[in-house]
This record gives C-alpha cells, structure tokens and sequence, in this order.
C-alpha cells in the first residue's frame, strides 16, 4: 500500500499500516510542522514515510546527522511555536541525552515527542537497552502503545500532553509494534499552530546554574501534574475483570497476557497502562488490593515491577507480585512470548495445562530456518573487506563500527576486532594504538563517519595516534532502509542540498593522508591502502561505490541487463579461494565444484580479480 494513504485517507475509515506508519499518520492528525530523524531499525519507517509525503503534508522533514541534531532541531521548531517530532531507535536516545535531560528543564512551547524504538531480543542493535529508564532519569512523562492503532492514537496524545506541561513527551516503540501491522481508523486533523515566533526569555530558555535550579523545581511540579494525569487517563485501563490473578502490563507485552489468559482459561483481570511515566500509584494501588497474586508481565527490565513491588508495600503488603526479579518467571533478556506467560501462570497458580495445539505452538520456532544478514552479492564493502586482508595479512587490529561494515566480522572475511557504537572505531583505534605502539584501522561507514566519526579522528591527529582510518562509502544510509546523509547532496524530502565531501572533511580535521578509491579496483585499491598505513601520521582511505542494491535498482530501471559471471570449468581447480577469501553469496559449491547462482550475481567482477587462475569470466565469454 502507497504511504499516500497517510495523507489521502479519509477520517472514519481502516487502513491496514506498519505500526510505524500509523506514527507517521499520528504526525499527520496531530498537526506535527516538523520532524526530524537519524534512522535506525526499528524506527526507520517513521521518518522514511514522512519523507515521501512531507510537502504534500506541510511538513517540514530533514534527516540529520545524528540523534542529538535531531533532537535540537525539533527542540528549536517546538520552542518557537510549531508542533515537533524527532525520531530514532533506542541506542540514539544514548546519543541524544545530553540534550533531553536540560531540555526537560527549559520545556517547549508546542507540542514536541521524542520516540524511541527499543529492540528486545536485538534483531538489529548491539544491545537491548531498555529506554524506560530515560523517562525516570529525564523526568518527561512517556506513552507506550501496544499495536498500530494505539501508535498512532498515543502519538497524538504525547503531543496533547506534552503541550499541556509544555515539556517534551517520550513515545515508546518495541520492534513488533513497529513492524506489526494492523488495522488503524483514520481521525481528522487537528488544527495546526502555525503562529512562528520567539518571545524572548532567558530565564527558561538559556540554563546557566541560577536559572537550572529554578527550572528544576517547575520540571518537578510539571511532573506532579502529569501524575495526576496518569492516574485519570483512560490510556490506564483494567482490561477483562477476572478473580484468580491480577496481571499488570504494558507496550506489546499486554498482548502475551491477554492471549496466555485466553489460552489457558486463567480468570484473570489486566491492569494495562498505555502511561508509563509518571507510574499511576493509586491505580495501581487499588488493583493490587484486589488480589492475592500480581503477576507483571514486560519486556527487558523489571521497571513496572519494581514500582508494583514498592506501591504494594503501602496499598497491600501481603499481596505477592511476581515477574522478572525474585521467582524469575520471566526472563530479563529477549522478547517475551505468549508460552513464556502461560508458562509463568502456570506455575504461579500450579496449574496444569496439556492441549496438543499449545505443544505444538511451542515447536514452531524450532522450524523456522534462520536467516543471519550478510553482505549482498556485489556489495562493495565485502571487496573493500578483502583488500584489507591482503594487504594486512590479518595481522593488523581493525576496530569497527555499526551498520553493514559490522557484517565483516562473518567467516570467510573475518574483518572486525571491535565493535560498541556508532564511531567508536575510531576512539578505540586510538586508545588500542597508542597501548600497542602499533598502526590500527578503524572502520566507519559513510554515514556513521558524519553521525559520530569526526570528533574521534580529530583526536587522532590532535594526539598523533597512529590511525588509519577506512570509510566504507556506499552513497547511502544502506542497513536501514537507504536514506540520504550529508555525503550525498539529497535532503529528506529529495531537494538537493549541499554535497559535504568527507575528504574534505578529513583533511580539515588533520589527516596526514587523503585517498578516494573504488574498491572494485582491487590491485588499485590495495596500492592506496599500503600507502597510507605507511604514512606516519593519521591516514584516511574512502573505499567508494555505490550499494549494489542501488546500482541494481538503477539499471533495472533503466532496461540495461545485468550479465552474471561463471565458471570456467577448463581452467577452474577448484582451488577454493573464491570461497574461503572472498564468500560471495552468489558463488556456491555444488557435488565438490563451484558455480556462480546467476540469480544472484550482480556482475560486480570482483570475483574474477581474486581467482589466481583466470577461471571466472563474465557469461558469454
């Protein structure tokens, strides 16, 4: 379905969206003038539909160089009138914090929401951090949907509420919200706060000390508004009204609760709370007291738990609340299930449930073949990857960084010592550098180099670390869904803009050594990079060519037909360097002989530069 119908769909009528589409459709009813976005799965279909539909909206739409930017520019548009959105995926509010934590001091004027998409179980993340905690750490009130409808719906009241307190308000995303799509009915526009202007004062707006205390103790009283909110808004509901267990719940873990009760006949009532932040204690004082048993059901951390466990000792000290902490009924780690909560209702109430459909149920994830990512056919990371083995002989330390580059670490490559964040290569290159006396690579994308790569190759030149630094330079933000960067002079909402060259950029920051190569140039490239891990100070290579599922694109577009490359069986000798160096997913191995899958090869030609015998040649040859 066209993103179209975010815009062109008619107010009472369903639409089947993405959860993240029904957010984009939520910036649309709610008025939203600006959104901004670094993108990270899962939160990157917000800020990519947005972008396809941002001047047919009124909406202005700009993807920047990273979280903390992003959280500034909506900040900015917020204070001087207009409602904001900034998006991103939980590991960028780390990037971010800085920002929101004096922001929760000086407030906005119109309605501003801050989305995080958690990864439970991190399907494309290095860590299944859980951003409830930001919420109590900021002090901003924080929503959290439980499908597509609610996304959409919590994202206009995140914005009625955050220009009520005049704070910013915190949506909370998981991945199966964001990527579950569901039915969602359209309601109409809210009217938008098109008055543009600043009214001047410093007091709120510019936090030196003697202001900050003052704005701290207002954030505080905000928040006491927002407690009593919480406490009245039918975001907080009792959902069935069972005697046998209580059951407390939010986000996309109401769901589990709700199908486990089903499932296995528990009576049971549900307490699930749509506001997370601030916790609504006498609502959830006055279910405990229902019940002799509280079972708290949530992804990650034990942070509804915690509050259950210290409202009960007030409201009803002898209530016995389980959940992720003392019985460890459910995990701290991964996604939750449905037959983790049935199995944890089970043995809370010591029942016994045996029904052959359930048994089954259990099975099913044991037959869903795996698919890890790999680099695609063609990908010009994986040559660049390859020319740095040749040329280092797998002797030098190469610290990496997020995005597909972080694929290299996989077998036959193997390109990858260590990984933390985005632009950490280059830090850590620096500090293992100067530990060693040794030359480190550092790898970034191109993308990653703009979002947090310069300030560490700044301090390699400031403090004379011997580092070199490769950027992967694929023209395009590629594992999260090819959105523009500044390296690439195409703003979100497809006007051109100012192309920033990161050699330029390299040289201002004090690099010793700036070269531009085509990794598919393999004896060329591998002259380049010898060069510059010789060169005494910092040195920088940029291995450029566009993301194959791009050039792909492209040629399919315009009629050119792409020719595979094959085998020559005469001269191959199944010697198995193609395989054990290189691991193409196009080449493969069939009765002890390799083939190349033309349904797969893209005509890359790398290969046929790598086989020490001439045996790959391009189809008609």
């Amino acid at each position: 379905m066209s993103v179209k119908i975010l815009v062109e769909g008619s107010p009472g009528n369903t639409y089947l969206l993405l959860g993240n589409e029904a957010v984009a459709r939520g910036v649309i009813e709610s008025g939203v003038s600006v959104v901004s976005a670094y993108p990270g799965t899962p939160s990157s279909e917000i800020a990519d539909s947005i972008s396809l539909i941002a001047k047919e909206a009124g909406i202005y739409m700009e993807y920047s160089t990273n979280e903390i930017v992003a959280v500034e520019v909506a900040a900015g548009a917020s204070i001087c009138g207009l409602r904001s959105l900034t998006c991103m995926k939980h590991v960028g509010v780390n990037v971010a914090a800085d920002a929101i934590m004096t922001l929760a001091y000086t407030g906005v004027r119109a309605g501003m929401v801050i989305v995080s998409a958690d990864d439970p179980n991190c399907y494309s993340s290095q860590n299944e951090q859980d951003n409830r905690y930001y919420a109590m750490l900021a002090n901003l009130p924080m929503l959290e949907p439980s499908n597509p409808q609610e996304a959409k719906d919590y994202t206009i009241e995140a914005i009625k509420l955050s220009e009520k307190l005049e704070i910013p308000c915190f949506l909370r995303l998981t991945t199966r919200v964001s990527h579950t799509r569901g039915p969602v009915r359209f309601s109409s526009l809210m009217e938008k706060k098109l008055v543009k202007e600043f009214v001047k004062e410093p007091e709120r707006f510019v936090m030196i000390p003697s202001y900050a205390r003052e704005r701290h103790k207002t954030l505080l009283k905000k928040m006491k508004i927002a407690l009593e909110i919480s406490e009245k808004t039918k975001l907080n509901r009792i959902i069935l009204n069972g005697s046998e267990i209580g059951i407390i719940s939010s986000g996309v873990a109401y769901n589990y609760a709700v199908e486990a009760c089903k499932t296995v006949n528990v009576d049971a009532s549900i307490l699930k709370l749509g506001m997370i932040h601030p916790i609504p204690e006498k609502l959830i004082g006055s279910f405990i007291k229902r019940f002799d048993t509280i079972l708290v059901v949530e992804e990650l951390e034990p942070y509804l738990e915690m509050a259950v466990k210290r409202i009960a000792k007030e409201y009803a000290p002898e209530t016995r609340i389980y959940g992720k902490m003392s019985a460890e009924l459910l995990p701290r780690y991964g996604e939750l299930s449905t037959n983790l909560v049935i199995n944890a209702l089970l043995k809370i109430l010591r029942k016994q449930y045996s029904n052959s459909a359930f048994s089954k149920k259990k099975d099913v994830k044991t037959k869903i073949p795996a698919r890890p990512p790999v680099l695609c056919p063609g990908c010009p990371h994986r040559a660049s990857f390859y020319i740095i083995n040749k040329v280092t002989g797998r002797k030098i330390i190469c610290t990496t960084d997020i995005g597909c580059y972080a694929l290299g670490i996989q077998s036959p490559l193997n390109v990858g010592d260590m990984l933390i964040c985005m632009g950490a290569s280059v830090g850590l290159a620096c500090g293992a550098s100067r530990a060693l006396n040794e030359r480190i690579i550092a790898i970034v994308g191109d993308s990653t180099f703009f979002h947090a790569a310069i300030p560490g190759l700044i301090n390699a030149a400031y403090n004379g670390h011997k580092v070199t630094l490769v950027v992967l330079d694929n023209l395009t933000t590629a594992m999260t869904g090819h959105q523009p960067h500044p390296g690439m002079g195409v703003t979100g909402m497809k006007a051109l803009g100012k192309r920033v060259m990161i050699e330029d950029v390299a040289r201002a920051c004090g690099a010793e050594f700036v070269a531009v190569v085509d990794p598919f140039k393999v004896k060329e490239a591998s002259k380049i990079l010898k060069k510059a891990l010789s060169v005494e100070g910092v040195s920088v290579v940029i291995f450029r060519r566009i993301c194959s599922l791009l050039e792909v694109r492209e040629a399919r577009r315009k009629g050119i037909k792409i020719k595979p490359y094959r085998i020559d069986e005469s001269k191959c000798t199944n010697c198995m360097v193609c395989i054990k160096s290189f691991g193409c997913p196009a080449i493969q191995t069939a009765d002890g002989k390799v083939f190349i899958n033309d349904a797969l090869c893209v005509g890359c030609g790398v290969c046929s530069q790598i086989c020490p015998y001439g045996a790959i040649v391009p189809s008609g040859e």
